[in-house]
């Protein structure tokens, strides 16, 4: 079919990864999504397929359990992933966000004590720095975090967090000092900590697998041992990671939309009226051609920013565009795919409602597509 990706790896250990994942994903993954997220199920024997076959530690380095691959490598993965299951798709961005803080930050100690639980799946991650007031402003985090001995007494409300109640661990972003971007600092929290409890699961309008609750913390103590980085430096950690993480949502996007598009050309080449496919008529054909013009860009743009991050090379605003290019591609892939249905794009039926569903927070999430525009406007100034 012509919706196939062609893709240009790098490798050939590149070309059995993404084999491997789309086995996984079109055996293991695609069955059960549909269900699953009608049930709004964590799904996290799907985390531990994906960790056991090596799939969530691709982009780390080997010595503490990693795949030692490019990120171009890691975000086609991502990819494969998010086409299948876009909620897992999420989580597995999300939960290597987390692994990046320690990887990037932490000492040597920590990293090989955390690392290679993190990398294995045996420990999924959450990544909470979002709160009620502060969502794209982390300056205005108000979770506060007080020195007592050797420890820190946190108190304060994270929202919107994804693997929320369900993960093994959370990266804490917490307010040490006054000053609004040199007082934060960030913390490894393992699940069952003493003072951290969590609200109920957001009812959201897609991604319901994509577990997402507040984080509660009531003079929860946390050991000084578990403080990543030094203090007063979460700002720097917590924004270095998101450009990773901005990455991660753009390949989850993408995939989104290929999923669209894949199901949008398969109907129209079957769907019969006027005694012919729906897919004969050029109106339609030019429609397809932009939803895969789109699907093309977002891949694109994703790319490109990964290949720069992989040549050590500042990539902080083409992570913003291709964040802000394939979301939006998303959400007008998706679109187009519910109007090339028609009225059977608008029933539960067909999965392309659901994409579409799942395709709108892509555009709020890791910083809202606003944000990115101020975030490559400024850059562009500077």
């Amino acid at each position: 079919m012509g919706t196939t990706v062609d893709r240009l790896l790098p490798t050939d250990e590149a070309v059995e990864l993404l084999a491997l994942a789309r086995e996984i994903a079109t055996k293991e993954l695609a069955p059960r999504v549909a269900e699953a997220e009608e049930r709004a199920e964590f799904p996290a024997d799907a985390y531990r397929l994906l960790g056991r076959a090596g799939l969530l530690s691709l982009p780390f380095r080997e010595e503490h359990g990693g795949g030692g691959q490019p990120y171009e490598v890691y975000l086609q993965v991502v990819e494969e992933i998010a086409t299948a299951w876009p909620s897992v798709g999420v989580g597995t961005s999300v939960h290597a966000l987390t692994a990046t803080v320690v990887d990037a930050n932490a000492t040597d100690e920590m990293r090989g004590e955390w690392l290679p639980r993190m990398l294995s799946g045996e420990w999924l991650g959450a990544y909470c720095l979002s709160e009620p007031q502060a969502g794209s402003d982390v300056s205005g985090i108000r979770t506060a975090a007080r020195a007592d001995g050797d420890d820190y007494v946190v108190k304060g409300v994270k929202q919107w967090i994804s693997n929320g109640s369900c993960a093994d661990y959370y990266i804490l972003f917490a307010r040490t000092g006054e000053d609004r971007t040199r007082g934060l600092s960030a913390f490894l929290v393992p699940d069952g900590t003493s003072g951290m409890s969590f609200g109920a699961p957001e009812k959201k309008m897609g991604l319901a697998c994509d577990v997402t609750t507040q984080v509660l913390l009531d003079d929860a103590r946390i050991p000084a041992a578990q403080l990543i980085g030094e203090e007063g430096r979460g700002m720097q950690v917590a924004l270095s990671a998101l450009d990773a993480g901005r990455l991660g949502i753009a390949a989850v996007a993408t995939g989104i939309a290929q999923a669209a598009l894949a199901y949008a050309v398969g109907y129209a080449a079957e769907r019969e009226q006027f005694g012919r496919p729906i897919g004969a008529n050029q109106g339609m054909q030019f429609l397809l051609a932009d939803m895969a013009a789109e699907v093309e860009r977002a891949r694109a743009s994703y790319l490109h920013a990964a290949r720069l991050k992989d040549a050590g090379r500042p990539f902080s605003r083409q992570a913003s565009i291709a964040k802000l290019t394939a979301t939006d591609a998303a959400m007008r892939v998706t679109t187009d795919a519910i109007q090339v249905l028609g009225g059977n794009g608008y029933t539960r039926e067909y999965p392309v409602e659901r994409l579409f569903r799942d395709a709108k927070v892509t555009q709020i999430f890791e910083g809202t597509n606003q944000v990115q525009r101020m975030v490559i406007g400024r850059d562009l100034l500077r």
